[in-house]
C-alpha cells in the first residue's frame, strides 16, 4: 500500500496571488510580495551575507521545480540563481481562497477544507481587546489587571514588559494581524500549568467570536534576558467538518503529526505528535519515511522558516534556513519507498523584504518526489488534499480535484 508525506514550508509563498490587494501590511497592500524571488534577489546582489555567501542555492526544490512553480505563478521570468531546465518531480502553483493568510486558514484549506466564515481580528489600537474579554481573562487568572493589551511582536513585548509581569503578576496580552490572542507568562513567576489552563478556559470565548487561537507564550530568565521556551501551546478552533486527517483516518490509515499540525487542528484526526525545533523535526521526518505504516498520512510543519525569519524581515536568516532545508533532503528522498509521495508546499507567505511584519497573501509551491513527474499548473490549494486522499486510495470528501 502507499504512504504519503505532507511537508508545509511554513510561508515559503512564492507571489501571484490575484486577491493580494485586498490584504495589507499596515497601510501597504500585500501586491507584488514574493517570498522566495525577493530573497533570492536578495542573495544574488550581495544583500543576504549573514551566516552565508552568495546566490541562492536550492538544488533538491529546484530540481523538483521550484524555480518553475515560482515562475509560473507570479510571471517572472526567472529565479536568479535556480536552473531553468526541466524539473525532475511534478510541480505546480496553488491559490488560496479562504479569507485569511494565516496558519489555519492553509492548512484547513489544504486539508480540503475552505474556511466557511470570516475569522474576527483585533483592531490596531491600544487598547485592542474588547472590556468584557480582558474582565474574562482577569477572572480566570485571579489578577486585578493585564499588560499588553495591544498588537505586538512577542519578542519585543516580553522585553518591554516582562520585569513589570513579574512585579505584578499580571499576564501580557497581544495580538497580530492573525486571528489570535496570546497570552505571555513567566514559567517560574506565574507558572506553566497556571498559564495553560488560563488559555484553555479563555479559548472557547474566542472561538465563539470566531477568532482562530488562542496561544500560550510562556518564557523564562530575567529583565534584559527574556527566553520564549519550547512549551508553547496553540488552542485553535476546531474544523468545522472532516479535513484530509479524518479521511484518512475513516479509511482506516493512521496520521502521523509533526510539529504544529496536531495544534492547528486542534487534535482532530490526529493519531500522534512529535514537536520540537526544525532541526529536530527533520530527524522525526527521516524516522517517519523509516517506518510509517503502509496507507498512512505523515502530515509536518517547519514553522521556523516563518516565526524566526519571516515576521522578522531577516533575509539572510531565511535564506539560510532555505539552504538547511533543501540539504537535509537528499537522504529522505532516497529512502522514499516506491509507492510513497512525498509533497512540498507552504501554507501562505511572509516575505522578508516587504513593509511590517506580517504574512503576505502569495500563491505556493506544490512539489512533489515519487513515481510522478510534469507539470500540473494551477490548482487550488483544496487540491493538495484531494490528490493525497487520491494516492492514498482515500475517498475525498471536500471541493478539491486530484493533480495526479
Amino acid at each position: 500500500m502507499p504512504r504519503a508525506f505532507l511537508v508545509v514550508m511554513d510561508s515559503v509563498g512564492i507571489g501571484g496571488a490575484p486577491d493580494a490587494n485586498r490584504f495589507f501590511n499596515g497601510d501597504t497592500p500585500d501586491t507584488g510580495a514574493n517570498t522566495l524571488i525577493h530573497i533570492a534577489e536578495a542573495c544574488a546582489a550581495g544583500e543576504a551575507e549573514e551566516g552565508r555567501r552568495g546566490a541562492l542555492r536550492l538544488p533538491v526544490l529546484d530540481g523538483l521545480g521550484l524555480g518553475a512553480a515560482a515562475c509560473l505563478a507570479s510571471g517572472a521570468q526567472q529565479v536568479p540563481g535556480f536552473r531553468m531546465e526541466q524539473p525532475d518531480g511534478l510541480w505546480g502553483a496553488a491559490t488560496e481562497v479562504s479569507p485569511g493568510k494565516d496558519t489555519p486558514s492553509g492548512h484547513w484549506e489544504l486539508a480540503g477544507l475552505p474556511v466557511p466564515w470570516d475569522w474576527t481580528y483585533f483592531p490596531e489600537t491600544d487598547p485592542c481587546f474588547p472590556d468584557f474579554l480582558i474582565e474574562e481573562v482577569k477572572q480566570i487568572a485571579g489578577v486585578d489587571g493585564v499588560l499588553g493589551n495591544r498588537h505586538a511582536s512577542g519578542t519585543a513585548i516580553i522585553a518591554e514588559e516582562g520585569a513589570r509581569h513579574q512585579k505584578t503578576g499580571w499576564p501580557i496580552c497581544y495580538t497580530s494581524a492573525d486571528s489570535v490572542l496570546q497570552i505571555a507568562a513567566h514559567e517560574g513567576s506565574f507558572g506553566l500549568d497556571r498559564l495553560l489552563d488560563l488559555c484553555q478556559r479563555l479559548a472557547p470565548s474566542l472561538h465563539r467570536m470566531k477568532v482562530g487561537r488562542v496561544i500560550a507564550r510562556p518564557f523564562t530568565g530575567e529583565a534584559g534576558a527574556y527566553t520564549r521556551t519550547r512549551n508553547r501551546h496553540d488552542y485553535a478552533i476546531t474544523p468545522p467538518d472532516p479535513t484530509l486527517c479524518d479521511w484518512v483516518q475513516g479509511a482506516g490509515g493512521a496520521v502521523h503529526a509533526i510539529g504544529k499540525i496536531r495544534d492547528i487542528f486542534a487534535g482532530r484526526g490526529i493519531d500522534d505528535v512529535v514537536t520540537g525545533p526544525d532541526r529536530e523535526l527533520m530527524g522525526h521526518l527521516a524516522h517517519a519515511v523509516d517506518g510509517a505504516e503502509e496507507g498512512s498520512l505523515t502530515f509536518a510543519n517547519f514553522v521556523e522558516f516563518d516565526s524566526l525569519y519571516g515576521h522578522r524581515r531577516d533575509i539572510s536568516g531565511y535564506a539560510r534556513h532555505l539552504e538547511w532545508f533543501d540539504a537535509s533532503l537528499p537522504p529522505i528522498l532516497a529512502a522514499l519507498r516506491p509507492d510513497d509521495l512525498m509533497l512540498f508546499t507552504a501554507d501562505h507567505g511572509n516575505d522578508p523584504s516587504w513593509p511590517g511584519t506580517d504574512h503576505t497573501r502569495e500563491r505556493v509551491p506544490v512539489l512533489a518526489a515519487g513515481s510522478c513527474s510534469g507539470q500540473i499548473g494551477q490548482v487550488g490549494f483544496v487540491d493538495v488534499g484531494a490528490s493525497v486522499a487520491a494516492h492514498l486510495g482515500v475517498p475525498a470528501q471536500g471541493p478539491g480535484r486530484s493533480f495526479l
